[in-house]
């Protein structure tokens, strides 16, 4: 019985030394990191993955991943390879893979990507655009801008009664 024990420790040991390896690893990703008293005043960019704590005023390139974490602040447009955003972003944002809006983020601008998720208590003003619907005929646009006019105008006689 002890030895049983013993041994679930040793798994639990090694399962907690696995996860602070992943961890060291992602961390040891991150190519440029922009820290929370920092302020970058113009365009910033880098093929390597960039982590935002501070504050940049000036657009933001990168093929890998973008995480803007909660506090942070990026004012003027981004592109990235994948973003994960946590904090705010006034400006355009073009990602060419997945881009994710945590509870915390606040964005003023426009999407465009791939694949968009958005959790409760993110906040959004702009238009979105995803990849995809370039490979519709053209009924199946018309179909979609049908639809979305009657949802529009579903939603403008249930706001007047």
């Amino acid at each position: 019985m002890f030895k049983q024990t013993s041994n679930n420790s040793e798994n639990m040991n090694t399962t907690t030394t696995h996860n602070n390896h992943a961890q060291h690893h992602e961390e040891d990703q991150v190519e440029t990191v922009v820290g929370p008293s920092v302020v970058v005043e113009g365009d910033f960019v880098s093929e390597g993955n960039i982590l935002v704590k501070g504050t940049v005023s000036g657009n933001v390139k990168t093929g890998r991943l973008l995480t803007v974490e909660e506090g942070a602040k990026i004012l003027a447009n981004v592109k990235a390879g994948d973003a994960i955003i946590s904090g705010e972003v006034q400006g355009n944002v073009k990602v060419d893979g997945k881009l994710e809006l945590t509870a915390s983020a606040r964005l003023l601008g426009d999407i465009s990507c791939e694949t968009l998720v958005i959790e409760a208590g993110a906040l959004l003003q702009g238009k979105v655009s995803m990849d995809g619907l370039e490979d519709m005929s053209k009924n199946e646009k018309k179909i979609v801008k049908r639809t979305k006019k009657t949802i529009e105008e579903d939603i403008d006689s249930q706001m007047e009664a």
